[in-house]
């Protein structure tokens, strides 16, 4: 599984890091979301689509491979 990150969406609340922080960081200078593996591997997918789902201003979804 990939994730889609829209940067200029991202609101920078950190939910994503929160729920998923083996696969989400945020930027030290602005706070936004960075992806951290792409794709996702197995073992986190359930915790990225939870963040995914998480994000209240919608810069993540999920891209099914």
């Amino acid at each position: 599984m990939r994730v889609g990150v829209d940067r200029e969406r991202c609101c920078s609340a950190g939910m994503c890091v929160l729920t998923a922080p083996e696969v989400f960081d945020q930027d030290e200078v602005d706070g936004r979301v960075m992806l951290l593996l792409d794709p996702v591997p197995a073992e986190r997918v359930a915790e990225a689509r939870e963040a995914v789902s998480f994000c209240p201003s919608g810069a993540l979804r999920v891209v099914e491979s």
